[in-house]
């Protein structure tokens, strides 16, 4: 009898352990991919072949690969053919589908001739230099082709610069992931050979309104005609989608660790989250009392102390957490 006790005991601390981990792989993991451009926006032209082309036949090798390997992913493409989708709306595909993940593929250009080249991943955040900006400004662009964009877009000018003034205060909670996973990527293609420009931020409108980690990825640059011809060959985009699938099997695999480290049903926030989810943070002091700190922005940098983005503020402090750097102004006493 004190056996068959004990067996059924194991059995239910087995259980207990394995059953979460079942749930987990059970739950359906949903990245959204995203061919830039399309249908009358051509993106970036090149010397032989438009931008929206390479885009998609990248995107579609990506979701083969994924679809290949991974029983437990739901994959949604924001366009499986030549189709002008809005900027909104790529976002609003990937809130619709309550996505985990959200990649936008491009490829960048400057101007005709220039030698160039190498790979670079945005997240949402400040554009810190005028060439993030331009990248940003061309992207955002496509808008100027949809109906009503003024009023849709709030009377956004993807081509003043003073339109992403708004954009340095926009916080977004899903930042640390998203800045994690663009790192990925870049040491992706670092390991495929390609050349690494890094992991930037900028004011893209693709990624504003999605509810999920997100970034957008830049594969080489169509201006550059060596570029032009790798990412046009197919044995140039399978290269590229090997190394987007490295990116998100990582990301996958880290994402699993947590599900099932956690409740299957309700992943606990990461601090960055957490932090998201209120302007202020609080710290006791030695003395006991509380004091109140006002987040003002994040970023992948730690900027200067007369970084223009402190412009009108005093006593600007900040702290790391993973690779995101929080800004916050002086702390104060609730009641002072």
């Amino acid at each position: 009898m004190k056996r068959f006790i004990f067996q059924i005991v194991s059995v239910m601390i087995a259980l207990y352990f394995f059953i979460p981990s079942i749930q987990a792989k059970d739950k359906v993991f949903t990245v959204v991919i995203d061919a830039g451009h399309g249908g009358k926006d051509v993106g970036a032209k090149g010397s032989v072949i438009n931008e929206k082309v390479i885009n998609l036949a990248v995107a579609l090798k990506l979701g083969n690969l994924i679809a290949s390997k991974h029983d437990d992913v739901k994959i949604v493409y924001t366009r499986k053919t030549d189709k002008f989708i809005e900027l909104d709306e790529r976002a609003n595909i990937a809130n619709r589908n309550k996505a985990d993940l959200f990649i936008s593929i491009h490829a960048n250009a400057v101007k005709k001739g220039s030698h160039v080249t190498g790979t670079e991943t945005f997240t949402m955040g400040l554009s810190k230099s005028d060439e993030n900006l331009d990248v940003v400004k061309r992207e955002n662009s496509v808008i100027l082709l949809e109906d009503d964009y003024l009023q849709k877009y709030e009377g956004f000018d993807p081509n003043s610069s003073e339109s992403y003034i708004m954009f340095e205060y926009l916080q977004n909670r899903h930042m640390s992931q998203s800045i994690t996973f663009a790192a990925d990527i870049q040491k992706a293609f670092t390991d495929a050979k390609r050349v690494d420009r890094g992991v930037k931020q900028g004011g893209l409108l693709v990624l504003r309104k999605t509810s999920m980690p997100a970034v957008l990825v830049e594969l080489g640059f169509i201006t550059n005609k060596e570029e032009e011809k790798f990412m046009k060959s197919t044995a140039g985009q399978n290269k590229l989608a090997a190394a987007l699938y490295s990116a998100f099997a990582n990301y996958k695999k880290e994402y699993d660790k947590r599900t099932v480290a956690t409740s299957p049903e309700q992943p606990k926030p990461s601090k960055n989250e957490e932090n998201a989810k209120t302007a202020s943070t609080a710290t006791t002091t030695t003395t006991g009392d509380t004091i109140y700190k006002v987040q003002i922005l994040t970023s992948t940098e730690k900027l200067p102390a007369n970084s223009k983005h402190f412009k009108g503020y005093k006593d600007v402090s900040f702290y790391k957490e993973g690779a995101v750097y929080s800004l916050s102004l002086k702390a104060f006493h609730l009641f002072d």
